[in-house]
This record gives structure tokens, C-alpha cells and sequence, in this order.
């Protein structure tokens, strides 16, 4: 159903995009009406035509396209719910580390150190021996 209402949404677009296009410009804007080209003093407010088929179609398919978009909102929305973190609340740590030299949990107790003793003098690290 949503991938149906996003194709009919690219449609209408396409449609909308089209109609507008085709349209001739009506030259009575805001720039006309503070002395731009073609400006009258009766047509201060711009003039009353009727509609043809280009406008009609241009305020059908923009209304199409803003419903439908309000539609595609709604059925995309429901399911992604972003949250905050701030929105969660604060929990303390539940375990704190023991303190230095404490046996470790679990009953064991860790191994003692032993003190390293350096290679012999002029010798390789590894076999001790001399080349």
C-alpha cells in the first residue's frame, strides 16, 4: 500500500510539475504592481479570469499531492519513534570495581608477581648463551 501511494504521489508530481509549466505568466505580480513592466493602475489588485483547464488541473493536483503527502507522512511515522537519552532515566552503576590488591570475585586469588631478572652481560636475551 505504501509503495502504491508513493508511485501515485511521483505521478501527481510529474502531473503537477506540467501543469504549471504549460501555463502563460499572468505578469501581474508584486514586482507589477510598484511600477514594473505592464503595470496598470486597475490592475492594483490583479484581475479576475476564469479558470481554464491548466489552473484547474494545477489547484486539483497540488491538492492531491498535499493530501497524499500527508498520508505517506502518517503511515511512515508511526513505526519510527526516535527516543532521547535525556528522556530515559539515570541508574547508578549496579557493580563498583574492588579495591587495589582485594582478591578478585569468584574466590581466586591472583597470582604473586616475580621479580624479572635481566639478561647476562653481552648476551642474547633468549638462550643465554654467547655467539
Amino acid at each position: 500500500m505504501y509503495g502504491f501511494l508513493t508511485a501515485l504521489l511521483i505521478l501527481d508530481c510529474l502531473v503537477l510539475a506540467v501543469a504549471v509549466l504549460l501555463q502563460a505568466g499572468k505578469g501581474g505580480g508584486l514586482a507589477a504592481s510598484f511600477g514594473g513592466a505592464g503595470s496598470s493602475p486597475s490592475s492594483l489588485l490583479g484581475s479576475r479570469e476564469a479558470g481554464n483547464l491548466l489552473t484547474k488541473a494545477s489547484w486539483w493536483t497540488g491538492g492531491i499531492f498535499l493530501g497524499l503527502s500527508f498520508v505517506l507522512y502518517l503511515m511512515s511515522g508511526s513505526d519510527t519513534q526516535t527516543r532521547s537519552i535525556l528522556d530515559q532515566p539515570f541508574s547508578a552503576p549496579a557493580t563498583q570495581s574492588p579495591p587495589i590488591g582485594a582478591p578478585p570475585p569468584g574466590g581466586t586469588q591472583a597470582l604473586p608477581l616475580q621479580p624479572v631478572t635481566p639478561p647476562p652481560a653481552g648476551g642474547r636475551a633468549d638462550t643465554g648463551k654467547q655467539p
